[in-house]
C-alpha cells in the first residue's frame, strides 16, 4: 500500500526523535539517529497493543509494510498478532528440540560445564562413559524422546557387574535431560532421576557392589616403600615421591607447574581452579620435599614434564611405576589414606590431618570461624610424615 513514508523522508528525519507514521499502523520510532525501530499499532479486543518489526537498519520500508499487512490481517480476524508470532517462535523451537539428539545435547552440556570441573579429565571421563555405555543405545534419539525404557536399556546391562561406572552414567544421563529442560529442549519428568523413581526399579548400589576404596598401602610400610622407590628411575618415580611426601591428589601434583611452587618460602600454591573444593590450597613443602625439587635440573613449565614438551606427566607414568615395583596392588591416590591412618594411628590432630589433605573439618560453624589454613602447624606435621617415611629424595 502507498503510505506517508518514503526512503527520501526517512532519510531526512535523521535521528530526530517521534513516531512517523506511514499509515494503516505502521510507525518509524525514533529515539535517536542510531535507534530506529519499525512498529505496528492495533487494537485487539479494545486494547491498544504495539508490536516491534524490527530496527530500521535491518528491516527496510517495504519490508516493513508487508510484515504490518501481515499483522492487520490476524487482528482483522480477531487474532492479537503478537501472540500469534510468539507461538509460531515456540512451535519451531520445539520442531528444533525434536530434532536435537541426546548425543548433540550431552555435547553441549559438556562443553558450557567443563569451565568448571577443577580436573581437566572430568569431560574426557564424560565423554568416554557416554560414548561407550550410552550413545549406542540412544545418542541418536530426540532428547524429548528419551523414557525409562532408553534409560533402563543404557544401566541394566552394566548395573549390576559395573555398578560403580553405572552409577555414574545415570547420574550423566540425569544431568543432560535435566540441562535439556531448563533449555527448553525437551519437558516432563526426568526418566534418569533416581529418588522416587529408579531406585524403585533397580537394586540400590549397595546391594549389588561392595565399596571399592583406592588400594592403600598400610602406613607400617610406607619407610620401606620409599626406600624401594628410591631406587626407582624416571620422572614418574619423582612424581609419586612427591605425591607421598605431599599427601596431595595426583591430579594435583600432574597439573603442578614451578610459577606455583616458592623455593624461598618452602610452599606450593595450588590455585582454586585445580582444587576439587575449588579454594586455593597452600601445601607446606617438607625438607624432604624441598630437596626433592630442588634436585630437578628444570625451573620452568610443569612441576614433572612428560615426554610431550611443555605438557606434565599423565597419571599412566605413575601406574607404571608402581607395576615395575610389581605393586599393582596399589594406587597412587591411596596414599592419601596412608597418611590419614599414620595421622590417625600417632595421635595427630584431626583438624589439622584433614587440613593437610583439603578437606574441611567440622561443621559449618567450625569451618566458619576457623579463617586460617593451619600452615604453621601442617607444615610441622607434614615433616613428622616426611621424617617417618625416612624418605629417599635424591633423583635417580
Amino acid at each position: 500500500m502507498a503510505g506517508k513514508l518514503s526512503s527520501l523522508r526517512i532519510k531526512a528525519i535523521g535521528g530526530r526523535t517521534g513516531l512517523y507514521s506511514d499509515g494503516g499502523g505502521l510507525y518509524l520510532q525514533v529515539r535517536s539517529a542510531n535507534q530506529r525501530s519499525w512498529i505496528y499499532r492495533f487494537k485487539i479486543d479494545g486494547k491498544s497493543r504495539s508490536m516491534g518489526l524490527g530496527s530500521a537498519a535491518d528491516v527496510s520500508l517495504s519490508e516493513a509494510r508487508e510484515a504490518a499487512t501481515a499483522a492487520r490481517k490476524l487482528a482483522h480476524k480477531k487474532i492479537d498478532p503478537i501472540e500469534h508470532r510468539t507461538a509460531v517462535q515456540e512451535a519451531a523451537e520445539r520442531e528444533a528440540a525434536g530434532a536435537l539428539t541426546f548425543k548433540a545435547c550431552a555435547e553441549k552440556y559438556i562443553a558450557d560445564k567443563k569451565a568448571g570441573w577443577s580436573n581437566p579429565k572430568h569431560a574426557a571421563q564424560w565423554d568416554s562413559t557416554l560414548a561407550q555405555h550410552v550413545y549406542p543405545v540412544f545418542g541418536g534419539k530426540a532428547v524429548q524422546s528419551i523414557g525409562l525404557d532408553e534409560v533402563l536399556a543404557a544401566l541394566r546391562p552394566i548395573w549390576e557387574t559395573k555398578t560403580e561406572t553405572a552409577t555414574r552414567v545415570r547420574g550423566r544421563i540425569e544431568s543432560v535431560l535435566d540441562y535439556a529442560r531448563v533449555n527448553g529442549w525437551r519437558v516432563g519428568e526426568n526418566p534418569a532421576r533416581w529418588k522416587g523413581h529408579l531406585a524403585n526399579i533397580l537394586p540400590a548400589k549397595s546391594k549389588v557392589a561392595k565399596v571399592e576404596h583406592h588400594s592403600a598401602l598400610p602406613w607400617q610400610e610406607a619407610a620401606a616403600f620409599l626406600v624401594s622407590l628410591g631406587a626407582q628411575a624416571g620422572m614418574g618415580a619423582i612424581a609419586l615421591r612427591f605425591v607421598i611426601l605431599t599427601a596431595c591428589r595426583t591430579s594435583e601434583a600432574l597439573g603442578a607447574t614451578w610459577d606455583e611452587v616458592s623455593l624461598d618460602e618452602k610452599v606450593w600454591i595450588i590455585p582454586a581452579e585445580r582444587m576439587k573444593a575449588r579454594k586455593e590450597h597452600r601445601v607446606p613443602l617438607s625438607a624432604a620435599a624441598m630437596a626433592l625439587l630442588e634436585a630437578l635440573p628444570h625451573r620452568q613449565g610443569p612441576l614433572f614434564p612428560g615426554p610431550r614438551v611443555g605438557k606434565g606427566l599423565s597419571n599412566m607414568a605413575l601406574l607404571a611405576t608402581l607395576k615395575r615395583m610389581g605393586r599393582q596392588d596399589l594406587t597412587a591416590h591411596g596414599f592419601r589414606s596412608t597418611f590419614r591412618d599414620w595421622a590417625a594411628e600417632t595421635g595427630r590432630p584431626n583438624d589439622i590431618a584433614e587440613a593437610a589433605l583439603a578437606h574441611s573439618a567440622g561443621g559449618a560453624t567450625v569451618v566458619a570461624y576457623q579463617r586460617g589454613d593451619l600452615l604453621s602447624r601442617r607444615r610441622a606435621l607434614m615433616e613428622d610424615w616426611a621424617d617417618y617415611c625416612g624418605a629417599v629424595v635424591k633423583p635417580t
